[in-house]
């Protein structure tokens, strides 16, 4: 879990750095980085629910 958590904080904050240059600055590039970040968080975030779930069960 603990893993998991790093994995989806270092998206986070790739996901941040980007997001604000594309908002900031209008930097395209960085725009389809921060939209690569949010598919890999939203995968992060799946396996995150399951794995709580399944602590929980325990």
């Amino acid at each position: 879990m603990n893993e998991l958590m790093n994995q989806i904080n270092e998206q986070l904050e790739v996901f941040k750095t980007n997001a604000t240059a594309y908002s900031e600055k209008g930097n395209k590039a960085a725009g389809a980085r921060a939209r690569k970040a949010s598919l890999e968080l939203t995968k992060l975030f799946k396996d995150f629910r399951k794995a709580s779930i399944e602590e929980s069960k325990n």
